[in-house]
């Protein structure tokens, strides 16, 4: 723990309530229970000295590390390689299901498949972000660490071969450390698990067996739905399962990463809390979703976010940008102080103060996503439609005001051509749901209020002299979400504007194929810093190259992309000038928005030129 692992130096793995990440170190640094939002009881990722880890690494040898995954599964393989010995540590957690609960288990095997090795583990929680104090209980077959919320157990696996040497395991206030020595076929581990309600028990390595095997069938199973069959096969379908280990299943929402505070610029103050449901995050997962077969994951957001909009009617709110994965809407930020951040990143957020945002695209990406689903055999039922109805109405009263922006700016409000683009995109695409399943709605007023927003981003949004649609109506700064325009169906790819538009990107927002979403220092967004290229934006230029039949360039630039995912397939939000990932890691974003990409390049390729 001599210092910070690079961000994308972490495999993913999770029950589909929680996750954790794991170094290629054999750290587990960052791990919340029992929910993605709560909070941490491992997070070395944000403060390597009192966030608390839990690493499980060779001792006394020199080694390197490599990590894979276990093909189909989130199953995760820590390879570690020495002259005298090869070893290796599973990580996996069991799926806990649809019911909410605050049991989660970790399971970390290790083995010796060639020579020997000695292997030190160090078990150090530090609950409530490394606030609470815990008390630690010595039992016969494992320890519990016990503070004033939650219980976290340690339990070793019980073997014949006694590869824990008891007598050598030590506990003091810092935590509990131990050392194995493993040659050629042995196999040891622990298992963590979080409020268990009895006194850690013997686990024999059968019953942890059955659980792996258990949970690499589920994975794979729920893998063999994907309808891809594609040129980037392995690419789509891990991001497939990132996406999955990232939706809480009692819910169906999808949190837009599973940590908190990683920075968008490393010493940077652009530390933002992900773990939350963005309504717009989860409306584009929908898309890819549907694209590749898992109807039962989109048709579970679509109920979750059907009670969003139900909770804005009668409440006489609009839609908050974000919720937590229970649709709560309460989500105050709070900063850390205590924590030195990634690298020094500070300070550390948790919760969000954007949620209170007015940000209007977020109707767009609803009602496309909705109008996508019908076209899918996922209709809106009777009382959906009613509400969704009057959200329409509401966006006909609201839509030309000043606004927060899709990248939550803090700078003022604006009137952002993006907003006005997906209110265009959302009262076009109520119109279209109204006619095409006789659904009762104000069309006439929809339709006049969808023309006008129309009129007005083309007045108003397209800077003359620039040859450019732009950020917003007062500047002539250029911003990558408008990379959606030609997507969602507002202009043509051949239009002219449209190709100018694209041209001007070409110039000022792309650097070797890798795009930014706009330059602060251009256009000041109230945050001091700079930041890297935003991955989901490379990937809406690769779609935009190819609808403009720059097919050849879109084709590289994706295989270009490809090079700058981790190790294991994963991505963050942003690339910084380095080449390294920062941001929150994995992004949500990212991946949806590579296998929306990939799916669509597919089309572009495949069909006669």
């Amino acid at each position: 723990m001599d210092g910070y692992p690079a961000i994308e130096e972490h495999g993913l793995i999770g029950d589909l309530q929680t996750a954790a990440l794991v170094s290629d170190d054999g750290t587990v640094d960052w791990f919340c229970a029992p929910r993605f939002d709560s909070p941490s009881i491992f997070g070395a990722l944000l403060d390597r000295r009192k966030g608390g880890h839990f690493r499980f690494a060779p001792d006394g040898v020199d080694y390197v590390s490599k990590q894979l995954y276990l093909p189909g599964t989130p199953i995760l393989i820590t390879r570690f390689l020495s002259r005298d010995g090869v070893g290796e540590l599973i990580d996996f957690m069991p799926v806990t299901g649809e019911q909410a609960t605050d049991r989660h288990r970790l399971i970390r095997i290790i083995r010796v498949v060639r020579g020997a090795m000695r292997f030190r583990f160090d078990c150090r929680p530090r609950f409530n972000y490394g606030r609470d104090p815990y008390e630690l209980e010595v039992h016969p077959h494992g320890d519990v660490f016990r503070s004033g919320a939650l219980t976290l157990s340690l339990t070793p696996f019980e073997n014949k071969d006694d590869l824990i040497d008891r007598s050598r395991i030590r506990r003091d206030e810092a935590g509990v450390r131990a050392t194995y020595l493993l040659r050629e076929g042995d196999v040891g581990g622990v298992v963590l698990e979080t409020a268990c309600p009895h006194p850690p028990r013997a686990i024999d390595l059968a019953e942890v067996n059955e659980l792996h095997d258990r949970t690499g069938e589920f994975w794979r199973r729920w893998l063999a739905h994907s309808s891809y069959r594609g040129r980037w096969r392995e690419m789509v379908e891990r991001s497939a399962i990132t996406l999955k280990l990232m939706t809480y299943a009692p819910t169906g929402a999808l949190v837009a990463a599973p940590t908190a505070g990683l920075p968008e610029q490393v010493g940077g103050t652009r530390n933002w809390d992900y773990r939350y449901t963005w309504i717009r995050d989860a409306s584009f997962s929908v898309h890819a979703l549907l694209r590749l077969g898992f109807g039962e994951e989109a048709r579970r957001y679509l109920e979750w976010l059907d009670d969003r909009i139900r909770d804005a009617h009668d409440g006489g709110m609009p839609l908050q940008i974000m919720y937590r994965v229970d649709g709560s809407p309460d989500l105050p930020e709070e900063l850390l102080g205590h924590l030195e951040g990634y690298r020094s990143s500070a300070p550390v957020r948790v919760g969000n103060g954007a949620a209170d945002q007015l940000q209007l695209d977020i109707y767009g990406e609803a009602l496309n996503s909705l109008h996508f689903a019908d076209r899918n055999g996922l209709f809106v039922p009777h009382e959906g439609w009613r509400n969704t109805a009057r959200l329409m109405d509401w966006l006909c009263e609201h839509w030309d005001q000043p606004e927060d922006g899709i990248w939550e700016t803090r700078s003022g409000r604006r009137d952002f051509t993006y907003g006005r683009l997906m209110s265009w995109v959302a009262l076009d695409r109520a119109i279209r749901l109204a006619g095409s399943r006789g659904r009762p709605a104000d069309i006439d007023h929809w339709t006049r209020a969808r023309d006008a927003i129309y009129d007005q981003i083309m007045s108003r949004g397209f800077h003359r002299e620039r040859g450019a649609f732009v950020q917003h109506y007062d500047t002539d700064i250029l911003d990558a979400s408008l990379l959606a325009m030609p997507s969602v169906g507002f202009v043509s790819p051949a239009d002219p504007m449209w190709r100018s538009t694209l041209r001007a990107m070409d110039d000022t927002l792309v650097s070797d194929s890798l795009v930014y979403r706009y330059d602060p220092a251009a256009s000041p967004d109230g945050l001091p810093g700079a930041e890297g290229t935003f991955s989901m934006c490379t990937f809406w230029y690769v779609q935009a190259l190819a609808a403009s039949g720059r097919l050849d360039e879109a084709q590289l630039t994706l295989e270009k992309m490809f090079t700058y995912s981790s190790h294991l397939g994963l991505y963050s939000e942003e690339i910084a000038p380095t080449g390294e990932q920062v941001g929150n890691f994995p992004q949500a974003f990212s991946h949806l928005s590579l296998i929306s990409t990939a799916v669509n390049l597919d089309q572009h390729l495949d069909a006669p030129r």
